[in-house]
């Protein structure tokens, strides 16, 4: 078991309609997470890279914490067979998401991974905490957006500072690996 860290907050997509190797990284990572020794933290719903992730650190035998608001629960998305904290809203699940966490990583995702993972990242940037943070660019999704944090330091939007406070890698192994290696540094 690795430690100091206890857990990882995973930020993903909740949709169904995603590539094949996008599903297979979070299923990867799952079982990398629970490997690990880490408890997996993450949106708590049964859908999507959400569910992949989820049923992966479970059938390797990890422990998941599935935080969702409310209004997810009452629509029959949330994943009912981890320990699941139901928030208000998502600010609260935000919140909380970030409380339990030891690290943070986005797999591929949509407007809501964007915004999560945006949210730590400048909440790195401001001192607000030291966690490291990975974005998991999978099949090179992250590509665009990553040129597009380039283009606001280029045009002076963005302190070139900022690509210091998140990591960036195209697999799971190396960035659990950079994890383990973080978690034994601390």
């Amino acid at each position: 078991m690795i430690a100091p860290f206890k857990a990882v907050t995973v930020y993903c997509s909740s949709s169904n309609a995603c590539d094949a190797a996008f599903f297979q990284a979070a299923r990867d990572l799952g079982a990398a997470i629970a490997n690990s020794g880490w408890k997996l933290i993450y949106g708590g719903n049964s859908l999507g890279l959400m569910q992949a992730v989820a049923d992966a650190a479970r059938a390797a035998g990890g422990k998941v914490l599935g935080v969702t608001p409310r209004l997810l629960v009452d629509k029959g998305a949330a994943d009912t067979l981890c320990e699941l904290i139901v928030t208000d809203d998502m600010r609260q699940r935000k919140a909380l998401m970030e409380e339990h966490g030891d690290a943070f990583i986005a797999l591929p995702g949509g407007l809501g991974t964007f915004e999560e993972i945006f949210e730590i990242i400048v909440s790195h940037v401001l001192g607000f905490h030291v966690k490291p943070v990975i974005l998991l660019n999978i099949a090179g999704y992250y590509d665009p957006l990553l040129a597009m944090i380039d283009h606001g330091i280029e045009h002076g939007f963005i302190k070139p500072k900022a690509r210091r406070h998140f990591q960036v890698f195209s697999a799971v192994p190396p960035a659990i690996d950079y994890l383990r290696r973080t978690s034994t540094a601390l």
